[in-house]
């Protein structure tokens, strides 16, 4: 009898050992985003296939800004905490790396297997080694966010069209000045007073993804829409650098392979958003322009301008020419 609750007593310490050891590794995802959306159905895909590789590393996930905005999950990584959220290069100038804000420039992708190119380029890791020293670690960097696109008030059809319009922008210099260089007159402002704006006759447009310009029911106070892309905005998963390197190896490479994985899942419902947000927008009377080849020219030609100035985002010489390169 002894040696039987001997043996249960050592299998249950065995048990627990092993929970400690395979269960103790929590990551906590926060995104500002609905899991509705493709990216929050991505996130589910990666937290799936996370535990499949059964490494002692799970994920929670934590949508709609449940553990605060951007910034918030930011100084909990740079604490060290377990915390991940999604980032781009505009907020990485933000952090100090600046030349890495060139990724959120107006029309610096033809495609999207440009921005893969660049993502998989020497520049972009010389980036990546800069971000890691500020303490954030980029996970996985091949998920598309969506392409920007700008819906408005009034017509347009050619990027002379924009001349005088006030468009919304984010409250940063880079797409306050991407909006300038179009001729457009940026007005910065909380994704959450848009729709107001619109309808008052503030502004007379505003950019974004197509799921979050229908998300947010822009469409209804503006009936104008031009498929300009301007910027192919793919993002970025990040964490505590610090966090990381606590991992195991086995547990690191899990973590980075799923997180590569679920970017291919969640680029694959993007596209099809695309497709399914413009149909739904149509459908309630926005008139959509897909702009030629020819008009796209003028856009790009204006967009030079913005790339001339490096100096004042504090960007390394030659930075335009060295990124062109490397996403070929």
């Amino acid at each position: 009898m002894k040696k039987v609750l001997l043996a249960l007593v050592l299998g249950l310490m065995l048990s627990v050992a092993a929970t400690a050891a395979f269960g103790d590794v929590v990551l906590q995802l926060g995104l500002e985003n609905s899991l509705s959306e493709p990216i929050g159905q991505g996130v589910l895909k990666w937290k799936e296939l996370l535990a499949a590789r059964n490494t002692g590393l799970t994920m929670e996930v934590f949508p709609d800004s449940q553990l605060g905005n951007k910034t918030d999950i930011i100084d909990q990584m740079l604490l060290g905490e377990p915390v991940m959220t999604l980032a781009d290069g505009a907020f990485f100038a933000d952090y100090g790396v600046t030349d890495m804000g060139i990724v959120f420039g107006p029309f610096l992708f033809d495609n999207w297997e440009q921005c893969w190119k660049l993502i998989q380029s020497d520049w972009w890791k010389d980036q990546s080694a800069k971000l890691e020293e500020k303490g954030l670690h980029i996970v996985a960097a091949n998920w598309a966010y969506g392409a920007r696109h700008t819906l408005t008030t009034k017509p347009v059809n050619t990027v002379d069209d924009l001349k005088g319009l006030q468009i919304r922008v984010p409250t940063n210099q880079i797409q306050t000045k991407g909006f300038e260089v179009l001729g457009a007159t940026p007005v910065g402002m909380s994704l959450g007073d848009v729709y107001t704006a619109l309808q008052q006759g503030t502004i007379d447009g505003g950019e974004n993804p197509l799921s979050t310009l229908y998300g947010r029911k822009h469409h209804e106070v503006a009936k104008y829409l031009i498929l300009d892309g301007h910027v192919l905005n793919f993002t970025n998963w990040i964490c505590s650098q610090s966090w990381f390197e606590s991992l195991t190896p086995e547990q690191q490479k899990a973590l980075v392979e799923t997180g590569y994985e679920a970017g291919v899942f969640n680029n694959e419902l993007q596209s099809k958003a695309e497709e399914h947000y413009l149909g739904l927008m149509k459908a309630e009377g926005v008139t959509a322009v897909v702009p030629g080849e020819e008009v796209l020219k003028g856009f790009r030609e204006k967009a030079q301008d913005f790339y001339k100035q490096g100096a004042s985002f504090g960007w390394s010489d030659g930075l335009y020419e060295r990124v062109k390169d490397a996403m070929k």
